[in-house]
């Protein structure tokens, strides 16, 4: 028996997979055990270390709560910015006019090529030299417009492509009844790319929220994981439990995230908005590299 991908396996096949999955499992035995041992002789697993998480409120009141809190602001603000400004870059990326696709362009290809540290630590010092924002709100500041500036450019790429993967027939049908160039971007194209586009929108979304913690590394921005240093100074050098405390914040943040993405995307499909498929990174890579900026307006000039 075979499938598209590969041929099924047979019976010898069978038990030697069999065979690697138990290998695999007792090397991953091994490693834990060893990691486990020296955590021990570390003294990284006494109930000392772990205890003040269950016991003692003042960690999540005073450090933890605070820290996701400011998180989460940086967070939100920078979503709520960086997704209309990236759909606008996007849109402007499949404009008809040469100006304005490469106005958009050159604003995409230089804010996506910066690191978003760097975008941080220069927003920092721009608002230090020539604003009056204090000292105390500045970190906050800078944290919001380093990740609305990287991720508005890489929102506008995800909807570009997440365009381009509609079939051509979107187009040609919404020209036949008479409507404009912008009428069929907001009123066919772009409802149906959004539930093509939000896999790649919220693993951007997901991005955005553990980027913060770059400005509590460099800035000084209270954040969830620079918490890690108050909490460590404060209960007895438990820097695994407090790591481990913070990365399960995180996992369970990105998640809820994730979760009400997915509802979203279900109910979009069911109310008939998507285009039928599903943009990923895969699809963005191809997108760039064979169509580039110019394919809309390829295109359209062919039609």
């Amino acid at each position: 028996m075979t499938s598209v991908l590969y041929d099924a396996p047979g019976p010898r096949a069978k038990r030697r997979n069999v065979l690697y999955t138990v290998a695999f499992l007792v090397v991953l035995g091994l490693v834990a055990w060893w990691f486990l041992g020296v955590m021990a002789e570390k003294d990284q697993l006494t109930a000392e270390k772990w205890s003040p998480f269950v016991t003692d409120s003042e960690v999540w009141t005073t450090y933890l709560i605070p820290g996701l809190t400011e998180t989460l602001k940086a967070a939100a603000l920078a979503i709520v910015i960086a997704l209309p400004l990236g759909a606008l870059l996007g849109i402007g990326r499949l404009s008809d006019h040469a100006a304005v696709r490469t106005v958009a362009g050159t604003v995409v290809e230089f804010f996506r090529a910066i690191p978003v540290l760097l975008l941080m630590v220069f927003a920092n010092e721009a608002y230090s030299q020539y604003t009056d924002i204090p000292s105390d709100d500045r970190p906050l500041y800078a944290v919001v417009t380093g990740l609305v500036l990287y991720n508005s450019s890489v929102i506008a790429e995800v909807v570009r492509a997440g365009v381009h993967s509609l079939p051509r027939g979107q187009t040609d049908a919404a020209k036949a009844i008479g409507m404009r160039k912008g009428q069929t971007m907001t009123n066919v194209l772009l409802p149906q790319a959004v539930t093509v586009m939000l896999p790649a929108l919220v693993s951007q979304l997901v991005v955005i929220v553990k980027d913060t913690a770059l400005g509590g590394a460099l800035l000084g921005f209270n954040e969830l994981l620079s918490q890690n240093r108050q909490i460590t100074a404060n209960y007895g050098a438990n820097t695994i439990a407090t790591m481990t405390v913070i990365a399960l914040i995180y996992i369970l943040v990105n998640y809820l995230l994730t979760s009400f993405a997915s509802r979203l995307e279900r109910r979009l499909r069911r109310a008939g908005k998507s285009g039928g498929a599903v943009l990923g990174a895969d699809a963005m890579e191809e997108t760039e590299t064979m169509g580039g900026p110019g394919l809309h307006a390829e295109e359209a000039r062919a039609g």
